[in-house]
């Protein structure tokens, strides 16, 4: 029972101290409120009724030209899919890229990597040099 009035003890302690969080931050909220609206109406001048317009003198009319703006286009990146990537990786080698290097670098599983390689070696762009390492063709 004495534990049960502890742990009791304990989150009361702890809902009041996050009572007084939450009124310290509403009070912040209200004053950050309060400094808005202020603005606001500082802003905003007293609406004068308009003056009567006296006669009108005719006025020349002038032409603006308005300079238009070149349209730039978006230039859009090719996304880089897993062939770009290994086969960047492989022609950056001087000596060949095994595997387990593809592995590391591109964080691909082995069949990713195998699958990978054997489109690249069928398009031409990579040639096997040994078992498991790969040059650019």
């Amino acid at each position: 029972m004495k534990e049960l009035d502890v742990v009791l003890k304990t989150v009361v302690d702890g809902m009041k101290v996050m009572a007084q969080g939450v009124e310290s931050l509403a009070e912040k909220l209200e004053g950050i409120a309060k400094a808005r609206l202020d603005e606001k109406a500082k802003a905003k001048p007293a609406r004068k009724t308009p003056a009567k317009p006296k006669k009108k003198i005719a006025k020349k009319t002038v032409q603006k030209t308005v300079a238009k703006k070149a349209v730039k286009k978006a230039v859009t990146k090719k996304p880089v899919t897993a062939v770009d990537t290994v086969l960047k990786i492989i022609n950056k080698s001087k000596k060949g890229v095994d595997t387990s290097t593809l592995m590391k670098k591109t964080g691909y599983n082995q069949r990713k990597i195998a699958n990978l390689v054997y489109k690249l070696n069928k398009q031409g762009k990579i040639k096997s040099v040994g078992r498991g390492v790969y040059l650019k063709a």
